[in-house]
């Protein structure tokens, strides 16, 4: 896809940091995917300085001769410090950005993942001509980004677009941010494990069990995906009840934010087959008086699992930046 007006002056490298792969794209001129390159997030003691040593190595691979971006996961300053990140071991007040910054040579800009997101989506992916848009990523977690009348909203310090930490059930399973009941436990890829955990152990799942060797801690949202896409009855309801927390979680988010268009990504977008129609099929159920508004278009993102790489190479021609 080309880039919007503007253009993009010269070859640029955006990284987001998943809570399993650290994911690195270089974009040439004409916004179009010139490099990738993907590691394991690090994990256990340590993690921080080896996620910088892999942040590091990706950057090399793909060619970092200038300022990049980074996107992570969790609460971002706007002077490139995670506060938090639940789905990563060890944070607290990081300072990202200079770290990379110092050990680079380079500006390093750094936002949240989810932020970066709706940033790719926005300037070279389905919502380019969108003005009111509201972008949520479903991977580990749930994270977010809006645009709000043509401009990138990032809150008062940073941190908007933490969607998965609204609370929808007090007394629902407990989240790694230390509360219960966060959206991201029932509509997150972790929450799609979750509740076909669920099944399995109430003997809903039998064909997916049988193929994770009868343990149910085995079960992961990929082999309901696979059973779904051959039929399997209990996974599709297993997919239609997790498409309803999702559609659940966006109506709330529509009634604050009343965006023209909803754009999901992150990992699970790779489902988009299985997802979008009952999705889209609930949204109708738990939208607020949905036959007196214009409904918003929910679609899955252009640039699918890459949107928060290509966003955070986006990041340096967003200035001002504070």
């Amino acid at each position: 896809m080309n880039m919007a007006a503007g253009g993009v002056p010269a070859r640029r490298i955006g990284i987001d940091v998943g809570g399993s792969t650290v994911l690195g794209v270089a974009l040439d001129s004409s916004g179009c995917i010139a490099g990738e390159v993907r590691q394991p997030t690090p994990r256990g003691p340590n993690s921080l300085s080896s996620l910088v040593d892999v942040i590091i190595t990706v950057a090399e691979e793909l060619g970092n001769d200038s300022n990049f971006g980074i996107g992570v996961p969790g609460l971002v300053t706007r002077e490139g410090v995670l506060r938090a990140a639940p789905n990563l071991d060890g944070v607290a007040d990081f300072e990202i950005g200079r770290v990379l910054g110092e050990r680079l040579g380079n500006r390093v800009y750094v936002d949240s993942d989810a932020t970066c997101a709706a940033v790719g989506e926005w300037k070279l992916g389905v919502a380019e001509e969108c003005d009111n848009v509201l972008v949520v990523t479903l991977g580990t977690g749930i994270g977010g980004g809006i645009v709000a009348d043509g401009r990138l909203a990032r809150g008062a310090s940073g941190f908007a677009g933490e969607f998965g930490h609204m609370v929808i059930d007090p007394d629902g399973p407990p989240c790694p941010c230390g509360r219960r009941g966060c959206w991201e436990r029932f509509a997150s890829g972790s929450g799609l494990a979750r509740l076909a955990q669920e099944a399995a152990a109430d003997g809903r799942l039998p064909t997916v069990l049988r193929a994770c060797g009868g343990e149910v801690e085995a079960v992961r949202g990929e082999y309901v995906q696979d059973a779904a896409r051959a039929g399997d009855i209990d996974a599709l309801t297993v997919i239609d009840e997790f498409a309803s927390w999702v559609a659940l979680g966006l109506a709330n988010l529509t009634n604050v934010i009343d965006p023209e268009m909803i754009v999901l990504g992150g990992g699970l977008s790779k489902g988009a087959d299985l997802y979008l129609d009952p999705i889209r099929r609930w949204y109708g159920e738990h939208l607020y008086q949905p036959h007196l508004r214009p409904v918003p278009l929910i679609v899955f993102a252009h640039w699918g699992p890459l949107a928060g790489a290509v966003g955070a190479a986006l990041l340096p021609g967003l200035e001002p930046w504070s």
